[in-house]
């Protein structure tokens, strides 16, 4: 099979594509053959040597998204349309920037969908962190109001898609006034050019402060963030978009505003539920969600893709197929 390896942390160019041994799945573990993966920040990270527990080489790929070449264990039927996500993926093992991946059954989410396989591609851990953030990190309620700090990612356009579908009132943010557009086609309420300190602008919308905030962008923004939720408010820390995930001397008294809730998300397989993945895939197959899609690439293109990521300037998520 091809896959995509990576030697030792280094720039786009240190991926390369190699023939390797499709692998053997032993009872418990699922083969899959690859039709799309997703990119993700987490794959950046790895690539350049940031990311804990990583041994090399590696494939790399915390997702995939195919059917079911081989299950010992008989969790899966072969032929079956299945996401894989997390649990190791592409850190531990090796993951989804292959023809063939081999993970654990408790990482497969099976589905039936007629969409094309890069719009399936893009779904799995986009939908996952969203559902995540909203649900287990927020626990968001109809008729709230949210802000999505770092709009015009991939999970922060599939938040604000899930968000509309819960009945929320969402802001988006974004650096560059030209996405706004991008942003309000998906239903966003308002858009908030992000010059690192929005938190005046969302308390002109919102005198009191939002309901909820998601942070993508990292611990550069989170301050603001805070200071745009009202007292009892929750506040998600989910991404790290700015590659910077750590507070120093942090003081809580001083960090968090009175009364403003912090808590974090990160998440895996076990948070996105089948009948939640069955359900917004039909719901696209009915036109009524879209998946934020910014490029579809192909296998040979890895490179490019991974140069496209790091530049920050995609809206949407950035999807590789296999064919």
């Amino acid at each position: 099979m091809r896959a995509i390896v990576l030697d030792a942390p280094g720039p786009p160019s240190s991926l390369t594509i190699r023939e390797l041994p499709t692998p053997e799945p032993a009872a418990g573990w699922v083969l899959i053959a690859v039709e799309a993966f997703g990119l993700n920040r987490s794959e950046l990270h790895t690539r350049l040597g940031l990311a804990d527990g990583v041994t090399f080489p590696r494939v790399l790929g915390i997702e995939a998204t195919g059917t079911v070449a081989a299950c010992p264990g008989g969790e899966f039927s072969v032929g079956q349309q299945v996401v894989a996500m997390m649990g190791g993926m592409g850190r531990t093992f090796d993951g989804g920037y292959a023809e063939y991946t081999c993970v654990p059954a408790g990482q497969v989410i099976a589905f039936e969908s007629t969409l094309d396989w890069a719009t399936l591609g893009a779904v799995p851990e986009m939908l996952q962190t969203s559902y995540g953030s909203l649900t287990v990190g927020l626990d968001a309620r109809a008729g709230q109001t949210i802000l999505v700090r770092g709009g015009t990612s991939s999970v922060g356009m599939a938040t604000a898609v899930l968000a509309k579908r819960l009945g929320l009132t969402v802001l988006s943010t974004t650096r560059n006034p030209a996405k706004a557009a991008a942003l309000r086609a998906i239903g966003v309420d308002h858009v908030v050019v992000d010059d690192g300190h929005v938190a005046s602008a969302v308390r002109e919308i919102v005198p009191a402060g939002v309901d909820a905030a998601l942070e993508l962008i990292g611990t550069p923004t989170l301050p603001d963030t805070l200071r745009a939720t009202r007292v009892h408010g929750v506040v998600c820390f989910t991404g790290m978009l700015s590659n910077q995930w750590t507070v120093r001397d942090f003081y809580p008294i001083e960090y968090l505003p009175r009364g403003v809730r912090l808590t974090a998300y990160a998440g895996d397989a076990a948070d996105l539920p089948a009948p939640v993945l069955q359900e917004f895939l039909d719901d696209v197959s009915a036109g009524r969600a879209t998946v934020p899609i910014d490029h579809v690439y192909r296998f040979d293109e890895i490179v490019a893709a991974h140069t496209a990521m790091e530049s920050g300037t995609a809206h949407g998520k950035l999807v590789v197929t296999t064919a």
